[in-house]
C-alpha cells in the first residue's frame, strides 16, 4: 500500500501577500502619538516601549499649524499612520521611522535648506578644498 502525500498549491501572489502582512507585523506599532509644544516635536511611542521624536517643522504639512491643529493627532490604522483630522494630514510611521517627512519634492526642498546653511565648518571645509584645486571638473 502506498501512502498519498497531500500537496498544498501556494500561488506567488499569496505568497508575496504572506510576506507583506509578516513586514507589516515584524515593525513596532504605535500606541501613543502626541504634540510636544515645548521641544516642538510630535512624539510617537511604540508598542516596544521605544520613543521618536520628530521635529514638527520637518513634517510636510505641519510646518505652520497651530498648537490647537497639532493637538489633536490620531494613530491610523494598526498603528502605521499618524493622521491629524483639523489639517487632513497623515504620515505613514515606517517612513518617518526611514527619515521621510513628506513628498519627494519636500524631501528635496528640505535638503536644499540643509545644504545652504553657513557653519564655520562647512566654511572651513571649502577653504581646505580649495587650497587642493576645488571640485573636479565634470568630463563630457
Amino acid at each position: 500500500m502506498t501512502k498519498t502525500r497531500a500537496r498544498v498549491i501556494t500561488s506567488d501572489a499569496e505568497i508575496d501577500a504572506a510576506i507583506a502582512r509578516g513586514r507589516l507585523y515584524a515593525m513596532p506599532h504605535a500606541v501613543e502619538a502626541l504634540y510636544d509644544r515645548t521641544a516642538d516635536d510630535v512624539v510617537v511611542r511604540f508598542d516596544n516601549g521605544v520613543r521618536m521624536a520628530v521635529p514638527r517643522r520637518l513634517l510636510q504639512g505641519l510646518e505652520t499649524a497651530s498648537r490647537d491643529e497639532l493637538r489633536e493627532v490620531v494613530i491610523a490604522g494598526p498603528g502605521t499612520g499618524l493622521y491629524w483630522p483639523k489639517l487632513d494630514v497623515g504620515h505613514y510611521i515606517p517612513g518617518l521611522v526611514d527619515g521621510v517627512f513628506g513628498t519627494r519634492k519636500w524631501m528635496q526642498q528640505l535638503g536644499k535648506r540643509g545644504g545652504a546653511v553657513k557653519s564655520p565648518a562647512k566654511s572651513a571645509a571649502a577653504r581646505e578644498n580649495g587650497k587642493k584645486g576645488g571640485r573636479p571638473k565634470k568630463i563630457a
